[in-house]
């Protein structure tokens, strides 16, 4: 019969010993939305007294958001271009260095947001893992499936598309509810941008040009959206290009307007979430931009021409996103106007959906399973399932 710590016949200093063996949590940064959203969850670990452990991979802006945010990452890996062929062959030797690093700290369990790399490095090593997911038409490593599936509630299980995993755990709320809570306007963004505060400021983000679901439909969108709004009157555009390349093209196809200061891309990272804050509208070829501006009350259009995930659907239900799916809803549907104010949201659906996110994941790493009182009770390390508070 199994002995929980808190028993009075169990020696003082085996309990001890157990409570000072603190378990590892690895989580890996395949994406830039990924660093704001797990910064609050490996807080969160940490105050509970777990080593988190930490890589990233050198793309989209990941490396140097780590950095903004104060993330302290092992970094490995890059992106390996747009060609089918090399994005296989990379993330197989990226998880085989993934693997590599892991095998020495061996950790009790591995972390992710639709990280292939980790997936794989952690079947490798035969590591359990989390795989958190919020769009159902990502590509899936073929006969690897994560130990468990952790998806918002909105998300129905069909949709994502998996079925071999142990088990699907739904959180409430949405991603982007996580690191919302914890957000602090910067109300000097635009001054140190040299956006005057009677300007329209349109925040612009471009099409995922190298992502597997990508569709050339978005990028004559995006021009479409462009080119409608540098012949707007007292309108600056801040365009936030996803890589180097596409900086570059866009430097290049729009440099008059660049010039002119009718088009600004930031010299350097910049917080996204202030970027949206200060801004009158977004606009986005990708899903996180999208739904972080709807969470903050702020008008959002998509030009995203991929399969519509069932959050995106959501907010479209709910009238907090426009859909732009051709020229004319350009001319028809987008609507450039100053916001009237200019306001902090405070939601408590973020320290909710955060709160529940991490009890799951310290449910799993003590008992291997979820435990029904971890979610709505206080969870502490190192206990035992009759011992949640």
């Amino acid at each position: 019969m199994p002995v929980s710590l808190g028993d009075p016949e169990v020696e003082p200093e085996t309990r001890s010993k157990a409570r000072s063996a603190r378990k590892k949590i690895w989580v890996d940064l395949d994406n830039s939305p990924h660093v704001p959203f797990f910064r609050p969850i490996i807080d969160k670990l940490r105050e509970k007294n777990y080593e988190v452990l930490v890589t990233a991979r050198d793309a989209y802006q990941v490396k140097e958001l780590a950095e903004f945010y104060g993330v302290s990452a092992n970094i490995v890996g890059r992106h390996y271009g747009k060609h089918k062929i090399w994005k296989v062959l990379g993330t197989c030797w990226r998880a085989l260095e993934l693997a590599r690093v892991m095998r020495k700290e061996k950790p009790d369990l591995a972390l992710c947001h639709g990280s292939r790399g980790l997936l794989l490095a952690s079947a490798l090593l035969r590591i359990p893992s989390v795989i958190l997911a919020d769009y159902g038409f990502t590509a899936e490593v073929p006969l690897i499936k994560p130990t468990w599936l952790m998806i918002p509630s909105v998300i129905s299980e069909k949709e994502m598309e998996i079925g071999s995993q142990k088990e699907i755990i739904k959180y409430p709320g949405i991603k982007e509810d996580v690191y919302l809570g914890t957000f602090q306007p910067d109300r000097a963004l635009r001054k140190r941008l040299g956006i005057k505060a009677h300007d329209v400021l349109i925040t612009v983000r471009p099409p995922a040009t190298e992502a597997h679901y990508h569709n050339r439909e978005a990028d004559k969108l995006l021009t479409e959206v462009l080119n409608r709004c540098v012949k707007e009157h007292g309108v600056r555009i801040l365009l936030l290009p996803r890589n180097g390349r596409q900086e570059r093209e866009l430097r290049f196809a729009w440099m008059e307007h660049i010039a002119t200061g009718k088009i600004l891309i930031p010299e350097h990272v910049e917080d996204g979430l202030n970027l949206i804050w200060n801004s009158d509208l977004v606009i986005s070829g990708g899903g996180t931009m999208n739904r972080e501006a709807a969470a903050m009350g702020v008008p959002v259009y998509s030009i995203f021409r991929g399969t519509l995930g069932a959050v995106d659907a959501y907010l479209v239900n709910e009238d907090r996103l426009v859909l732009l799916t051709s020229a004319e809803d350009v001319s028809t549907k987008l609507t450039i106007a100053r916001r009237e104010k200019l306001r902090e949201r405070r939601d408590r659906s973020s320290s909710v959906t955060l709160d529940a996110i991490v009890r799951y994941i310290v449910s799993i790493v003590e008992f291997k399973k979820v435990v029904p009182q971890a979610v709505n009770k206080p969870l502490h390390p190192a206990c035992t399932p009759d011992q949640i508070p």
